[in-house]
This record gives C-alpha cells, structure tokens and sequence, in this order.
C-alpha cells in the first residue's frame, strides 16, 4: 500500500520555481512524494528541509545528504529552521489535512470506513484526542466546532444529542458516535454528513486552523522577495485564509490604503487556482477537493 499519493505533485513542485542551488522546505512530508520530486530538480548544492509530527512518517526518510526530516509539526518552522542555522529559504511547500496512510490506518480513526477508538491525533503525543472533545466537551463548544469547523447546519442538535448520549456512557469508539447520531445521517448523505463530522473534530483535535495560521505568518518572514509559496488545501476554511492571506496579507477585514486608495501586500498570485484534472481524481480520488493556490513574496 502507497503511504500517500501526492496530488497537484508537478504544478505544486512547478509553483516553487526551483533554483537548482536554493533551499526549500515541504511542511508535510508524509510519504515524502512532494519532497522526492523538489530533490529531483535540485542540483549538489541545494537544501531542503521538511517537517512532519506524525511519527509514522519517519520511516519514509529520504537518505540524500541535501535531505533533512525535522519531526515537529510546521507551526514552528521558523523556529526549527533557525536551530539548522536557516533564517530564509527559497521556496515553501505545504500539502494540508491528512494523509493517505492516516485514511488508511483504522485504528488511527481518521476514516468514516472503519470503526476505531476515538482518536483523530495527527501526532500521537497530542494530549488532546476526539475521545475528549466528545466526551468532555461542554454542549456549546461542541456545537461551535461543528458549525465551524464541518459546516455543518444541524450542528446545534448534534451536539446536544451527545451531550444526552454520554450522560449513559462514555462514547468511546467512532461506531458508538455513527450510533448517537443516527437520526442526523439518512443513508443517502451519511457519508457527507459523517466526512464533516469528521473533519470537525479532526480539526479541533490538532488545532489545524490556529496552525495554518501561525505557519503562513512566519511564512511571511521566512520567504525573502521573489521565494514563493505552494499550498494545496482540500476544504474551504484552509482555502479561504489562505487565499486572504495571499491577497491581503491578513485573514480578515481589508489593510489599511493610503491617500490614494492603495494598500501594501506581502504577496502577489501566481497564476490563477488550480484544481487536479479529471484524469487525476480517476486515479486518486482523494484529489478531487485539493485547490492549489501559489504566491510570490514581493
């Protein structure tokens, strides 16, 4: 089994504009697809660096000198890169959410296939765990995540209907919270309805969100004038900050114009939004929500 089937791989890669001497980071390592195919365009005196805080990715290390794996999740990058004696890189590579090999392994309870304990950490020393925010969760924070972070419009009655179940018994595998939600999952969208329940509490679990965030503010710093930046999301609240943030610099409300109307901006597009072609989701169906979105430092 592929531990991760890279999507957009050539147009992310392409948007990086590689110099065959310059140094490069991939913030998601995972299989190490992305990172095969930057090291693949770098010459003898290129670096690049990637992160990943899912220890299974460790076993797909890349043995190249130029090749360097740090096992921390990305919203410390620039803090990791200075400890490597890195204040700016070239070019940086982010593949968000989850991989396939997290899809793949049951017990890991990423998918809506298997029934698996409630976990859903991308790094397994998270102290926080699905198990937790569902049953420890108080009512309103519950409904909050939902709406949120799975827009999901029934995300008030969800919550209070596990609020009700746990009072029972404590919830503790995904088939026991498909089972307290029945009511909300009619066979003919279950698995929408499940995909963003899911992607609600996964999103919680790892602080996925704060961590973009944090990661595209150092990004700012980290990228000198003309680094660019390659970033592939699979759902709209990653999409929307990030394209907010590539186009003004912020995540919400508008900078600040001068006199004449005009406001600075760290970036500029590149290209318009790209999206995988049918061709790839025939093969990779996991493709079909990615949006790649690359940006020029200015």
């Amino acid at each position: 089994m592929e531990y991760h089937n890279p999507v957009l791989l050539n147009e992310s890669v392409d948007g990086l504009n590689i110099r065959p001497d310059g140094v490069y980071v991939d913030v998601t390592f995972g299989g190490g697809g992305h990172s095969r195919e930057i090291l693949s365009r770098l010459g003898p005196d290129g670096k690049l660096f990637a992160f990943d805080q899912d220890e299974d990715a460790q076993a797909n290390v890349i043995d190249d000198s130029r090749f360097t794996l740090i096992p921390e999740n990305f919203r410390f990058i620039k803090r990791y890169l200075r400890f490597y004696g890195v204040k700016e890189v070239d070019g940086i590579l982010a593949d968000l959410g989850v991989s396939s090999h997290q899809f793949d392994v049951a017990e890991r309870g990423f998918s809506t296939r298997f029934d698996a304990g409630l976990d859903m950490r991308m790094s397994r020393k998270g102290e926080l765990d699905a198990y937790k925010v569902i049953n420890d969760y108080e009512e309103k924070h519950l409904r909050q995540i939902f709406k949120e972070y799975g827009e999901i419009k029934t995300g008030g009655a969800m919550a209070n209907t596990i609020v009700h179940a746990r009072r029972d018994k404590a919830i503790k595998n995904t088939g026991e919270l498909k089972e307290a939600l029945a009511k909300f999952l009619p066979p003919h969208k279950s698995n929408k309805i499940l995909a963003q329940i899911y992607q609600a509490i996964r999103i919680e679990v790892n602080q996925e969100i704060e961590v973009l965030k944090e990661f595209l503010m150092q990004v700012e710093e980290i990228l000198p004038s003309g680094g660019r930046l390659s970033v592939i999301s699979y759902h709209s609240l990653e999409d929307r900050l990030v394209k907010r943030f590539i186009r003004n610099g912020m995540f919400e409300g508008e900078p600040e114009r001068d006199i004449y109307g005009n406001f600075e901006v760290p970036f500029k597009n590149i290209g318009k939004l790209i999206v995988p072609d049918e061709a790839e989701i025939a093969k990779n169906n996991r493709a079909r929500s990615a949006k790649l979105r690359i940006a020029e430092k200015l």
